[in-house]
């Protein structure tokens, strides 16, 4: 079953001769509990992919399926409620509050919905990435690390259909980042959550369950499977 489907997706900024084409009729399917890595260099599109994705901005043509909703025919309100209770995200550069702790951080996204946390499940997620003694600790009071497993909580923390992570990584040295990526697909696995993850980093594209290469607003090749890679 996909849980994320996008169709002849395009995005065009400008118009006439100063029209630029960022995406270009991209199709891309992901599998309900699967972990995809959409890898490209800088300027090829695949940032304008996960905004759309994610209903951060609105495509020039195509569809966006969202666990079989249609994201690109919702009203502004409408996306904002479905973004906020069925997408979670995690970004390059945390994005956290500072004057809330690591648990008021984790919830606050639910909140805001007007719902109440599942509180074990958020307990688990907390156990998982080991952040159960910094509960109360402030963001500066924080790794980067660390900071970056609160928002991975966050993004998980209400259920949502799909986790879209921008450059998770991006911020962390290699050992660090190693650490959070495993955790990200341990978690996925253990939760069944659909991840996509945008990086320009071959080696930590290699922990998804499949790559997928854009360059210059399209899909170069067929996607490939990260562990049949590995074992070739």
């Amino acid at each position: 079953m996909d849980m994320l489907r996008a169709e002849r997706l395009t995005k065009i900024y400008g118009s006439g001769e100063q029209a630029v084409k960022a995406l270009d009729e991209v199709d891309l399917s992901v599998r309900k509990g699967e972990f995809v890595a959409v890898v490209g260099t800088s300027g090829s599109g695949k940032s304008t992919l996960l905004h759309l994705l994610g209903g951060l901005d609105r495509a020039s043509g195509g569809r966006v399926l969202v666990d079989g909703s249609d994201i690109l025919a919702m009203g502004d309100n409408e996306l904002t409620v479905f973004r906020r209770r069925c997408i979670g995200f995690v970004f390059q550069s945390y994005n956290l509050v500072p004057v809330l702790n690591v648990y008021e951080n984790i919830v606050l996204p639910i909140e805001l919905d007007g719902s109440e946390a599942d509180k074990r499940h958020v307990d688990r997620i907390i156990a998982r990435l080991g952040l159960e003694h910094k509960r109360g600790a402030l963001p500066s009071e924080l790794s980067g690390g660390q900071q970056q497993r609160v928002a991975i909580a966050r993004a998980l923390a209400s259920k949502p259909s799909v986790v879209l992570a921008d450059e998770p990584t991006g911020n962390l040295d290699s050992r660090t980042g190693q650490e959070v990526l495993l955790l990200m697909k341990r978690l996925g696995e253990e939760f069944h959550q659909t991840i996509v993850m945008i990086t320009h980093n071959d080696e930590a594209a290699q922990t998804a369950d499949r790559i997928v290469r854009i360059e210059d607003g399209r899909i170069a090749e067929r996607p490939d499977s990260a562990a049949e890679s590995g074992r070739s």
